[in-house]
């Protein structure tokens, strides 16, 4: 059997206060707070996941806001920059959107595409494309109507510091067909209509430094907790060291470090959000675990709230 990802599942980063976190990513980028629970290996900090309407796989950004954390540095063994597929003739509302924030943005090209590029609070940096394939997003917040919303990830820009090794573990390990190069990257793509395309810098990233401001790792879908095992063994196979299967509750999820730095987690599409909220009610409530179920006070009081609000437009 030959195992192929069809694409990103998330994308998990470090950030500063959970506040300003939601601020940018609801308030701003008009997505969806899908999941509010916390980390499950630090119950002292939220896990935020912010998504379309339902959190599908290839749309979630997910969150560790950590408000006395560290400043990070992107560098090598990282995401560098996540892409957000946007419906096409929307650049100019995006451009205008982020300009009425205060948002400095920058237009660049690669492989024959536009982009905007900019920064969220925290220093992550983002960019938009337009993108004919994928579903509009059916979620509209702050001024942010359907037609020009996210619709999920465009890809992600990896930044590795062994692009030859990394190349081969995208191709050869996770299955993803080179389609392109030019203008220092290599393009690869997916089966996926989100979360499909993966740009990779061709020559070595100086290796970077974890903390907020950076992306943690990058998750790769699995379609369910068969396959999953498959791509354990499969990836053992190839030479790396899978972790255990981690439950995540709304997907189980196993890790690798691939040659050039970047940490890749493989993760279910199933159970998915509205495993233990309505679909109408994602985000609303704190959820925990079972298992921290009885510390629900000492927890609740230690992170604090977090209010999903729209932001006023700065004046002038």
């Amino acid at each position: 059997m030959t195992l192929q990802t069809s694409g990103i599942h998330h994308i998990t980063a470090f950030v500063g206060d959970a506040q300003r976190n939601a601020d940018f990513y609801a308030g701003i980028l008009g997505l969806r707070l899908v999941k509010k629970t916390i980390n499950f290996d630090a119950p002292e900090v939220y896990h935020l996941y912010f998504g379309n309407e339902k959190g599908a796989p290839g749309t979630v950004i997910t969150f560790f806001p950590w408000s006395t954390g560290r400043k990070g540095r992107i560098g090598g063994g990282q995401v560098g920059i996540t892409t957000y597929a946007v419906p096409a003739g929307s650049l100019e509302f995006w451009e205008q959107r982020l300009a009425s924030y205060g948002i400095a943005v920058t237009k660049v090209n690669r492989i024959s595409e536009a982009f905007l590029s900019f920064a969220d609070y925290d220093g992550l940096r983002i960019e938009l494309v337009e993108r004919e394939e994928g579903p509009l997003s059916q979620w509209s917040f702050a001024g942010v109507p359907a037609e020009h919303a996210i619709k999920g990830f465009g890809g992600a820009v990896l930044y590795s510091t062994d692009p030859a090794r990394t190349a081969d573990t995208l191709t050869r390990t996770m299955g993803m067909e080179q389609i392109a190069e030019g203008d220092g990257y290599i393009r690869y793509k997916t089966s996926a209509d989100v979360g499909n395309i993966i740009d990779l810098k061709a020559v070595p990233v100086p290796q970077g430094a974890g903390g907020t401001g950076t992306v943690h790792h990058i998750a790769w879908r699995a379609q369910d907790d068969s396959e999953q095992l498959e791509w354990g063994r499969h990836v053992l196979s190839h030479g790396y060291q899978p972790t255990p299967v981690q439950d995540r509750q709304y997907f189980n999820a196993i890790y690798f470090r691939e040659e050039g730095g970047i940490l890749f987690e493989i993760a279910t599409d199933t159970p998915g959000f509205a495993r233990d909220e309505a679909p109408e009610a994602l985000g609303q409530k704190l959820m925990l675990p079972p298992w921290f179920e009885p510390h629900r006070a000492a927890i609740e009081e230690n992170l604090g709230p977090i209010e999903i609000r729209e932001i006023e437009v700065k004046q002038g």
